[in-house]
């Protein structure tokens, strides 16, 4: 995979780093044959959001999708991954609230995609099973959670499109003119002026930012445009999803990149909060 501007971290936790995490309890689990099923009321769930998404998931990609959850929930007895640990609220608060981005990020360019702040893997995972032709990055800053998502990335099969890096979304430095990624998604990580400052430089022209949010983000949607507006992108899309998935008030915003990024973007956590947009 071309990944402009990223240090990989070389695909799994340092030696130090696992035996760290495994020090004093059984090691943590990194085969899916080992952990026991989802209940059924985990299916059931994904199965009618999967309905009112209108998707269909090939048989590898729910494999994937249901080995994801059930590492996740294995590991979280260990690692504090998600405060979500009931497998129907699993599937429709992190699966289908991932999947929802599903078409949107067809609708356009997707050969490569970017996850910034992934946590335990949503939405990159998820989305990494379906769309059977992207390339995708999962970053994180924590060490633990890398482990983890390596681990889950092996684990499910995708460890051939999907690869991990160990950085904070400051440190994503622009790939060279006329690179960048296709897509760029953020999930519950931070006010959304500050994800349009920290996406659009490391986006290819014609690349798109697709964050989640969820109540009223008026406030924030104005200080996104403002700049969106002066780092060469279209003003914020808002796509709400469907009321009958059961997610009230979650919405995916997509800003486009439509020009060069001018340089000195993104400016460092203290000038952002000096200046806000």
């Amino acid at each position: 995979m071309t990944t402009p501007g990223v240090a990989l971290s070389g695909g799994c936790a340092s030696p130090p780093e696992e035996a760290r995490l495994n020090r004093q309890r059984e090691p943590l689990p990194t085969d899916v044959s080992s952990l026991p099923a989802l209940p059924a009321a985990f299916g059931r769930e994904l199965e009618r959001a999967l309905d009112v998404l209108g998707l269909t998931l090939t048989a590898e990609a729910r494999t994937a999708i249901d080995g994801h959850a059930r590492l996740l929930l294995a590991w979280n007895r260990a690692i504090n991954l998600t405060a979500i640990t009931d497998p129907a609220e699993v599937a429709r608060r992190h699966v289908a609230d991932s999947l929802a981005a599903a078409d949107v990020i067809r609708a356009g360019s997707n050969a490569t995609l970017i996850d910034v702040g992934s946590g335990g893997g949503y939405p990159g995972l998820p989305l990494a099973a379906v769309l059977t032709e992207t390339r995708v990055l999962l970053v994180d800053s924590t060490a633990k959670k890398i482990a983890f998502l390596d681990a889950a990335r092996r684990a499910v099969g995708l460890a051939g499109r999907v690869e991990v890096a160990a950085t904070r979304a400051e440190s994503i430095q622009p790939g060279a003119p006329g690179t960048g990624w296709d897509v760029a998604t953020v999930r519950a990580v931070g006010p959304l002026d500050q994800l349009v400052e920290l996406a659009l430089p490391i986006l290819a022209l014609g690349g798109r930012l697709v964050a989640w949010k969820r109540g009223d983000i008026s406030i924030e949607l104005a200080a996104a445009g403002r700049a969106a507006a002066a780092l060469g992108a279209a003003q914020p899309v808002v796509h709400l999803l469907p009321e009958a998935l059961g997610l009230a008030g979650h919405a995916l915003v997509v800003v486009r990149k439509d020009a060069a990024t001018p340089a000195g973007y993104p400016r460092d956590p203290a000038a952002r909060k000096r200046r806000p947009w």
